[in-house]
C-alpha cells in the first residue's frame, strides 16, 4: 500500500503522515528529506546554491525513484512537488491513495510565521503580506492538489483525527 499525502506547507503532512505510518505499521518517507539525503544538503541550501529549478529537477528523480521501488510506505510531498512536471501523474499511476490536506489561509499562515526561517518560499515575506502571498500560491496551486484521489479538511483537527479520517477512506 502507497498512501500518498500532499497539500501547502504547513498543512502538516509530516506529522500526520508519521502518525500514519505508525498507525498502519509503514515506512514513512518525507520527500524532502530524500531529496536532501540524495543531495547531501538541506533544502534551503539547494534553493540558494543551485536555485529551484535545480531543485524541481531533483525532485522529480527522488520522487519517481521512491514510487517504484517502495512498496508500503506513507510518502509526504513537499507543498510545490505537485505542481512541477509529470509529478501528479506519477503518483496518480503508482496509489489511488494520493490525499490533499486541505487548510485555511488563515490556519496555515498561523503555522507557516513561526516557521518562516526553514521554509525557503517564505523567509523573505513579511508576516503582513504572508496571507496574499498564500492566497496567491493556493490559488495556482488549487488544480494540482485537488488531482488527488481525497480531499481532508483538517481545520480544527487533531494529527490523530486526520489520520483516523484518512485511514478511514482505506477500508
Amino acid at each position: 500500500m502507497k498512501i500518498v499525502l500532499l497539500g501547502y506547507m504547513g498543512s502538516g503532512k509530516t506529522s500526520i503522515g508519521k502518525r500514519l505510518a505508525r498507525d498502519l505499521k509503514l515506512e514513512f518517507i518525507d520527500l524532502d528529506q530524500a531529496i536532501e539525503e540524495a543531495v547531501g544538503s538541506s533544502v534551503s541550501q539547494i534553493f540558494s546554491s543551485q536555485g529551484e529549478l535545480f531543485f524541481r529537477k531533483k525532485e522529480m528523480e527522488v520522487l519517481e525513484e521512491v514510487l517504484k521501488t517502495r512498496k508500503n510506505l506513507v510518502l509526504a510531498l513537499g507543498g510545490g512537488t505537485p505542481c512541477y512536471g509529470n509529478n501528479m501523474q506519477l503518483v496518480k499511476e503508482s496509489t489511488p491513495y494520493s490525499f490533499y490536506l486541505k487548510l485555511s489561509i488563515g490556519n496555515l499562515v498561523q503555522r507557516i510565521v513561526s516557521e518562516k526561517s526553514q521554509r525557503p518560499l517564505v523567509t523573505d515575506i513579511s508576516d503582513d503580506n504572508l496571507p496574499e502571498f498564500i492566497g496567491k500560491h493556493l490559488f495556482e496551486r488549487g488544480p494540482f492538489y485537488a488531482m488527488a484521489n481525497y480531499t481532508v479538511d483538517c481545520n480544527s483537527r487533531t494529527v490523530t483525527e486526520i489520520s483516523e479520517a484518512i485511514q478511514e477512506q482505506l477500508l
